[in-house]
């Protein structure tokens, strides 16, 4: 029998597999601050601390507009619709229309999208507060506890027979049924974790004992064979699950999908990551940084930093994206790979995933800046405004459009993970350690450090203006720390107030600015970055390069020439490859070494809207890749 947590004393421990760290105050993402609840405590120390979801409420912006978007269309879908193939493969009676894309009834990764709107929607509530998406999301669990009990396989769950796991085993053909699995597992974690739903706790315990049976008696050269086909964050989610029951076994089933052809090379500090499938590993390595937390094990932090850091410097594109054609290619290669195929945006999913555990570990500010870069650059610019459709691949061919997702005929593994990005954005605005508060994004929000009796307000427009305003609501009676970060871009250096007081800048860009005093309700602090243009290179080519403003990448607006409906909502997302580049479209910039400001200026009275000035054929207007919505673009230029 599996030894249990009461829900309290477990919800005063743990974070969830969405991204959050579990099952330790140092990691605490919910109520309370109890270790000694822990079913196991966690190996190693941090520095940063993530908050509660329930803490940081999201006022309006682009980020809060998202968000509701993609509620509206989570909402939307019938649970009787999400449930269909669960019920056809337990043999029970469902009339609904089944959707289509990758969801639909012959397709063999059916279900997935299941496990990202149950995580998405547990998301959702701990966002809000809001009970409409726990009693929807309360309601497919009870579905899939139904099906899971009427199949009798002891524990098996999923739209799928098993002989797709046996396929996967043998190293036949198969569309990744772990992938699936995992993604299902990790949805009921987040439900108990987010919801505090036992059913959901109850249902994934007995996936975990079946995967473990399932699996512990194959040999090593069976499990190699197996793990060549993607089977996501299996490792990640029996990590948690072990976290969660102290059951051992659950431990060994994450050991079991410890992939040595992809993991070991990355424990010697390899790159040999070209060739490989990109979505693919990456789920991996966020495993295995989960185990590290868990066991201690320096290998598995060597792994989990070695590879952030070789994607981040060698295999990255100005937007944080990465992968041509969903793969990872030869270092430093990034001008050869400009293709309608590039920077898949479940890769970002999962590097901001990665990048909080690191920054947690180190409180580095690099990886906060990566996290904006990212966040602004590929996550914000991933939904279409409208309709709350997504993006999978974002092209950087010159002239292209981005291509998003239909409402009922997609389905792909990017919409999945869009479910989840556009619910979670509070999750890393803030962090802390016990002497005060990390200010890692600028965006509106509020902040309620219950443990310290702190409050606190942010308001800005943050990137549309450069500067933030920092209002304290509530004040602890001792000295608290506020942690700015200044970024790596804001080279034109930093402006800060208290109270209209300027505050001396010692620091530099790639750091953090540090506020200590015993706060007052009503304090309010004023920080100020002025932002300016700058050129992003490619790793290979200087004469290739993106052009940026402070944090954001700006795209040429290319117009709509060409573009016909159904364009771009696709059912496929390579739909519109190529898909007839008017032979006007210009990618070239005569620079010739002027200086930035003088060939690009700003168009009055449309923040972060610029014209070129005599460096093109034609006038060419730039705008931030996260407006760019329906029109074609170019994102890195030749420059003469």
């Amino acid at each position: 029998m599996r030894q249990k947590l009461t829900l309290q004393a477990f919800l005063m421990a743990c974070l969830s597999s969405a991204g959050m760290l579990v099952c330790t105050p140092a990691f605490s993402q919910y109520i309370g601050q109890d270790a000694n609840a822990l079913q196991i405590q966690p190996q190693i120390a941090v520095k940063a601390q993530s908050f509660n979801l329930q803490d940081v409420k999201l006022l309006d912006s682009r980020f809060k507009q998202n968000m509701e978007r993609d509620a509206k269309w989570m909402l939307s879908i019938s649970n009787a619709r999400l449930l269909h193939t669960w019920r056809l493969n337990a043999g029970i009676a469902s009339t609904a229309k089944p959707l289509g894309g990758w969801e639909a009834p012959g397709g063999e990764l059916r279900g997935h999208i299941m496990g990202h709107i149950l995580s998405g929607l547990a998301l959702m509530y701990a966002s809000t507060g809001e009970i409409v998406y726990k009693q929807k999301a309360d309601s497919l669990v009870a579905g899939l506890a139904e099906c899971q009990q009427v199949l009798d396989e002891d524990g098996y769950l999923s739209a799928f027979p098993k002989q797709f796991i046996n396929r996967a085993i043998k190293g036949e053909e198969v569309w990744a049924p772990w992938y699936t699995i995992h993604k299902v597992m990790a949805g009921l974690t987040d439900m108990y974790l987010y919801t505090g739903n036992r059913q959901a706790l109850e249902v994934v315990e007995k996936m975990s004992d079946w995967a473990f049976h399932k699996l512990e008696p194959l040999s090593a050269q069976q499990l190699a064979t197996m793990e060549k086909t993607e089977f996501g964050g299996m490792n990640e989610v029996a990590y948690n699950l072990y976290a969660i029951t102290g059951n051992v076994n659950d431990r060994k089933l994450a050991e079991l999908f410890y992939h040595h052809a992809i993991l070991d090379p990355l424990a010697n500090k390899e790159d040999k990551l070209a060739g490989v499938h990109a979505n693919t590993q990456i789920p991996k390595i966020i495993g295995e940084a989960r185990g590290y937390e868990l066991t201690g094990e320096e290998q598995l932090r060597i792994i989990a930093a070695f590879f952030w850091q070789t994607v981040i410097d060698h295999h990255t594109y100005a937007t944080g994206g990465n992968s041509d054609s969903e793969y990872f290619f030869a270092p430093d290669q990034i001008s050869k790979h400009l293709t309608a195929s590039t920077t898949e945006t479940c890769n970002t999913y999962n590097m901001l995933k990665l990048t909080r555990h690191l920054f947690t570990w180190t409180a580095d500010v690099k990886y906060a800046d990566y996290y904006e870069r990212a966040l602004y650059n590929h996550i914000l610019s991933s939904q279409e405004e409208g309709t709350g459709m997504v993006t999978y691949l974002q092209p950087t061919k010159p002239g292209l459009f981005k291509t998003y997702s239909s409402k009922e005929n997609s389905f792909w593994c990017c919409v999945g993970t869009g479910f989840e990005n556009h619910a979670k954005y509070a999750e890393s605005i803030y962090y802390h350690n016990n002497d005060g508060i990390y200010i890692n994004l600028f965006i509106p929000s509020e902040l309620n450090w219950k443990q310290k009796g702190f409050k606190l307000v942010q308001q800005t427009l943050y990137p549309e203006e450069n500067t933030t305003h920092l209002t304290v609501k509530e004040a602890p009676a001792g000295p608290l720390s506020l942690y700015v970060r200044y970024p790596y871009w804001a080279t034109s250096g930093a402006a800060v107030t208290v109270n209209e007081k300027v505050i001396k800048i010692t620091q530099k860009p790639g750091s953090y600015i540090e506020l200590k005093r015993n706060w007052k309700t009503g304090d309010k602090v004023t920080v100020t970055y002025p932002m300016s243009l700058r050129l992003v290179a490619t790793n290979d080519n200087p004469k290739e390069a993106a052009i940026a403003y402070g944090p954001l990448v700006l795209a040429g607006d290319m117009g709509v020439e060409g573009i016909k409906a159904p364009a771009p909502f696709a059912k496929d997302q390579l739909d519109y490859k190529d898909y007839m580049i008017p032979k006007d479209i210009t990618n070239s910039l005569n620079v010739n070494g002027r200086r930035l400001d003088d060939c690009i200026i700003p168009v009055a009275g449309r923040p972060l809207i610029f014209g070129t000035n005599g460096i093109a054929p034609r006038p060419i207007i730039l705008m931030p890749y996260y407006q760019i919505d329906k029109q074609r673009y170019v994102i890195y230029w030749n420059l003469n």
